[in-house]
């Protein structure tokens, strides 16, 4: 009775170069689901994140005095002076605000 459950427990059976009997097609096999999850995950979530995240950056190099904006907080403005680091953003009659180039979501365009 005992026999049984020590064969059942038993690792598989080795062949005469000591290797197991399955080869290295099942080490590949083993790891075909994880390599096809990375390559989803490439395809659906990293490489479009940084596609954006290099348009951002370049929208960013490419502002210029006048340009309409709005923050990433939502304040809607037009530039009124820019350096390397910082914008200077006019956002009512009297009122300008001092703000980090990258608080700067994007360009606004048409009648916003």
């Amino acid at each position: 009775m005992f026999n049984d459950i020590a064969y059942a427990m038993a690792t598989a059976p080795k062949d005469a170069g000591g290797a197991q009997s399955q080869g290295p097609m099942a080490l590949v096999s083993s790891f075909l689901p994880l390599i096809l999850i990375f390559v989803i995950f490439y395809f659906l979530l990293i490489r479009p994140q940084s596609k954006k995240a290099k348009e951002h950056k370049t929208m960013l190099e490419g502002l210029k005095k006048g340009d309409k904006i709005i923050t990433s907080s939502g304040i809607y403005g037009v530039i009124e002076d820019i350096d390397k680091d910082t914008a200077t953003v006019k956002i009512a009659e009297n009122v300008k605000i001092k703000l980090s180039r990258s608080a700067i979501a994007g360009i606004r365009t048409g009648n916003e």
